[in-house]
């Protein structure tokens, strides 16, 4: 992915079986990476029960492959450029892949968080330079068509994987979630090295000091966010690491100010179509990840739902959001992303309300109403929200603005399974705190750190006290669930009114016209 304005090099002439096949092993490569995001949140009640996991440790499981992800992506895309992409295509495969396979025999987890940070470090180098191989191999008739499939598993990969692993935990333990992740990245690696043409650019120059301060920023701010409610908020490491977070990102964007070719200009966030889409991407993904993390558990450990049935519990969400997110964006070229934009949000925002009022015994019914609402909001907003982006920079800037679409994705969802998390283990231990007061210490540090322990033998084997002790585990779980779903919720109210108030009037094309000029006189 070019993320600077520099002239790509030749675009080879593919034939027409060959174009398909690149774009069949590009989608390939893209799956691996997107369905290792959510599919993990499927197992995590069966991985619990058998690491003993506490609440904190799973959500650096989920988390450590976003984080590293979304720090990444920024310098990866211009290793690419720099190095080849086809070649740094292959060596994210091979990272990925590697890391998974550690992952099929790795039980521990501590293990498993640096197992997930490496396969963080592969998806980094996989998932820009996807979109890089398309926009530099494919003739321009075909890259629209190419583009649309790209977006198309970029949003269904997440889903596909949570019912991939729901099927494979029917008949196989919680390590079948790795050896899908090796089967697919295994596949796509062979048909790059059979079908997908090397391109780069060697003159482009790596901004290595940005890569190195945006991946710190992004680390310390979540590892805060994450380690705050068990370390307090007063100790010196979580306010400490979250001041850290905040100074490397101020660090960050003053370098970028003073780089001829950065990998992010912060002045691109004046076009208020670029700021505004960027937002709301954020948001949404920060949403919709965090709900995905805490909510498979709530499946699984409160209504007792195995992992096939708690993702086809799901099934709401992907029914309405996908042809929603087709039409979106001929509604956003007639009434403009300056209404729907805000109007999805608010959307998702009363999905999350009625959610947020789950209980031990809610019915179906009302889950599902929930997440009509969450799919409507996020198919109204999604499509159009990068359309805003893309239509804020000229053809030569489009590089930036994929880059900036994809990072703040990812950096939403790796702070959205950080906040959404936080809240859900602080609420859980202080409803537990009256609850343990009888029980050894060791036994209370175990059901404070995880509600997983309450399926526990030695629970069971306690009697009219062990089913206490479940029943205020539940309890208590639920709470979390709802304090965490109201703040995504007003999280996304914000957001609405802030979006409403930055992004600019006017139909799309009218706003890539004036992109087009405000960034050339600019860069002239």
């Amino acid at each position: 992915m070019t993320l600077t304005s520099s002239t790509p090099g030749p675009i080879p002439i593919l034939s027409p079986r060959r174009v398909r096949a690149v774009l069949f092993v590009v989608a390939l490569s893209l799956m691996a990476v997107v369905s290792a995001v959510a599919g993990l949140n499927v197992a995590l009640p069966s991985m619990a029960r058998e690491t003993g996991a506490t609440q904190t440790e799973l959500t650096w499981i989920v988390d450590a492959y976003t984080v590293v992800f979304a720090g990444l992506l920024l310098i990866a895309g211009a290793l690419g450029d720099r190095f080849g992409r086809r070649r740094l295509l292959l060596l994210g495969l091979v990272i990925f892949a590697a890391a998974a396979a550690l992952g099929l025999v790795t039980t521990q987890p501590g293990q498993l968080i640096l197992v997930r940070m490496l396969m963080g470090v592969g998806a980094a180098a996989i998932m820009p330079t996807t979109l890089s191989v398309i926009t530099t191999s494919f003739p321009e008739a075909e890259r629209p068509r190419a583009i649309g499939v790209w977006v198309g598993v970029a949003g269904g990969g997440a889903v596909l994987g949570l019912f991939a692993t729901g099927l494979l935990l029917q008949w196989f333990p919680w390590t079948s979630f790795f050896a899908l992740n090796v089967t697919l990245a295994s596949l796509a690696f062979v048909g790059v090295l059979l079908v997908v043409p090397e391109s780069g650019d060697p003159a482009h120059r790596l901004d290595v000091v940005g890569g190195a301060l945006s991946l710190v920023a992004v680390a310390a701010l979540v590892f805060g966010i994450i380690e705050g409610p068990d370390r307090g908020w007063d100790d010196p490491l979580s306010w400490g690491t979250l001041l850290a977070g905040v100074l490397a990102l101020v660090a960050f964007m003053g370098w970028e100010l003073r780089q001829e070719t950065p990998l992010l200009d912060p002045r691109l966030f004046r076009l208020r179509g670029f700021s505004a889409g960027s937002l709301t991407i954020l948001v949404q993904f920060l949403s919709s990840f965090g709900f995905f993390f805490i909510t498979l558990q709530y499946l699984q450990y409160v209504t007792g739902r195995s992992p096939l049935d708690a993702a086809i519990a799901l099934l709401p969400l992907p029914i309405v959001l996908l042809p929603v997110a087709r039409r979106a964006p001929v509604v956003a070229q007639r009434v403009g992303f300056w209404r729907l934009g805000p109007l999805g949000l608010v959307t998702m925002a009363g999905g999350f309300l009625v959610l947020s009022r789950l209980d031990v015994d809610t019915p179906y019914w009302f889950f599902a109403l929930g997440l009509v609402l969450f799919g409507l909001g996020m198919g109204l907003a999604g499509t159009p929200a990068t359309t805003a982006i893309t239509a804020s920079l000229p053809m030569h800037k489009q590089g930036v603005a994929s880059a900036v679409n994809d990072t703040a994705r990812e950096l939403g969802s790796a702070v959205g399974i950080a906040i959404l998390g936080s809240i859900l283990n602080q609420t859980y231990r202080a409803g537990m705190a009256d609850a343990v007061a009888g029980l050894p210490p060791q036994a209370a540090e175990k059901v404070l750190g995880s509600i997983a322990f309450t399926s526990a033998p030695q629970v069971a084997q306690m009697g009219e006290k062990g089913r206490q002790l479940v029943d205020a585990a539940q309890h208590a779980f639920v709470a979390g669930v709802g304090a965490s779903v109201f703040a995504a919720a007003a999280i996304l109210l914000v957001a609405a009114a802030v979006v409403a108030v930055l992004a600019p009037r006017g139909t799309v094309a009218a706003q890539a016209q004036s992109a087009s000029a405000t960034v050339t006189a600019g860069d002239g």
